[in-house]
C-alpha cells in the first residue's frame, strides 16, 4: 500500500533545503548582490544616522545566517565603529541553533549584539503590538520567507512601518523569470495540496508595494540549480530535491505515477530548465527588492 502524501515537517524541510543549497548557486547569487549592490544600499543609511551611535537591523526567516552575517560585515565596513543591534525572527529551532553556532565562530563581530526570536513573523508582529513597543529598524531583510506568510500585504505593511526614517527593507524573492514562476503558473493545478498557498514571485510583491505607494527598486540576478538527480530512479539526493520542489515528504514514493511524470516533464521544459553538458539546470533566478521607508 502506497503511503499518502503529506507536507514536510520542519526537520524534513531543513534536510531538503540543505540539499537544495548544496546543488544551487543561491548563496553565490546573494554574495554577488552583497558585493556589487549592498555597500551602496547601506551607505544611504548614513543620511539619517550621522549622529547615531547604534544601528538596528532585523532578519526575518529562512536559514540564511551566513548571508546575514555577510550583510552585517558590510554594514560594519561602510559604517566603521557603529554598534549594530541585530534581531532575528525565525521559527525553526534548528535554524536558530545553527545561527548561534555561527556567531560563536565569528570573533570579528564584537560590536554586534544578537537577539533571537524563535517566532513566526506573525507571532513577532502580534508580540510587538501586544507590548506596544514598536521598535524602529534602520535595515530589515526578508530573505526567501514570504512564501510561508498567510497575509503577505499586511506583513509587508507592518514591517515597512518598523523602518526608521530613511531605513531600507530588502525583500529577496524568486524572479518571474525563474523556473519556479513557470512551474507554478502552468502546473499549479497538479502540484500537491500540501504545498498550497506559497506561490509568490517578484511581480506579486511589487504589486503589493505599488498599492502601498512605497518607493522601491528591483535588482535581477541569475541563479541556477542542478536538478539532474531528480530524474535518476531511486537516487536519494534527487528524492530530496523533489521533496523541496513540491513541499512533500517522499514525493516520488507517494505521489500518483501520473503526477510524478507530469511534474518531471514540466521540469525539463525550456521555461524551467536548460541542459548543460548532460546536466539539467533549473532556473532559480532571484529578485532583490529594495524598499524605501
Amino acid at each position: 500500500m502506497i503511503p499518502s502524501m503529506r507536507s514536510l515537517t520542519a526537520e524534513e524541510y531543513v534536510e531538503a533545503f540543505k540539499s537544495f543549497l548544496d546543488h544551487s548557486t543561491e548563496h553565490q547569487c546573494m554574495d554577488e548582490f552583497n558585493r556589487e549592490q549592498m555597500p551602496n544600499i547601506v551607505a544611504g543609511l548614513c543620511h539619517c544616522m550621522r549622529h547615531k551611535a547604534e544601528r538596528a537591523s532585523l532578519l526575518l526567516g529562512e536559514f540564511l545566517a551566513g548571508v546575514d552575517l555577510k550583510m552585517i560585515r558590510i554594514l560594519q565596513a561602510v559604517h566603521p565603529g557603529v554598534f549594530i543591534d541585530n534581531e532575528i525572527v525565525e521559527p525553526n529551532p534548528q535554524h536558530v541553533a545553527a545561527y548561534k553556532e555561527l556567531v560563536t565562530q565569528a570573533p570579528d563581530l564584537q560590536n554586534v549584539s544578537f537577539i533571537w526570536h524563535q517566532l513566526t513573523s506573525l507571532e513577532y508582529e502580534q508580540q510587538v503590538k501586544e507590548k506596544g513597543t514598536h521598535k524602529k529598524f534602520d535595515f530589515i531583510h526578508m530573505i526567501q520567507m514570504l512564501y510561508r506568510v498567510e497575509d503577505i500585504p499586511n506583513t509587508i505593511k507592518f514591517f515597512h512601518s518598523c523602518l526608521d526614517h530613511h531605513g531600507k527593507l530588502l525583500i529577496i524573492i524568486l524572479s518571474d523569470s525563474s523556473g519556479w514562476a513557470s512551474l507554478w503558473k502552468k502546473h499549479r493545478a497538479c502540484l500537491p495540496a500540501t504545498d498550497s498557498g506559497h506561490y509568490i514571485t517578484c511581480s506579486g510583491i511589487t504589486e503589493v508595494l505599488q498599492r502601498l505607494g512605497v518607493e522601491h527598486r528591483v535588482y535581477e540576478l541569475p541563479s541556477a540549480w542542478d536538478i539532474t538527480e531528480c530524474f535518476i530512479e531511486g537516487d536519494a539526493v534527487g528524492g530530496r530535491m523533489m521533496d523541496f520542489l513540491t513541499g512533500t515528504k517522499n514525493f516520488l514514493g507517494t505521489a500518483p505515477p501520473a503526477l510524478r511524470r507530469r511534474l518531471q516533464e514540466a521540469l525539463c521544459q525550456p521555461e524551467c530548465s536548460s541542459t548543460r553538458d548532460g546536466r539539467v539546470i533549473f532556473s532559480n533566478n532571484l529578485s532583490m527588492i529594495v524598499v524605501e521607508s
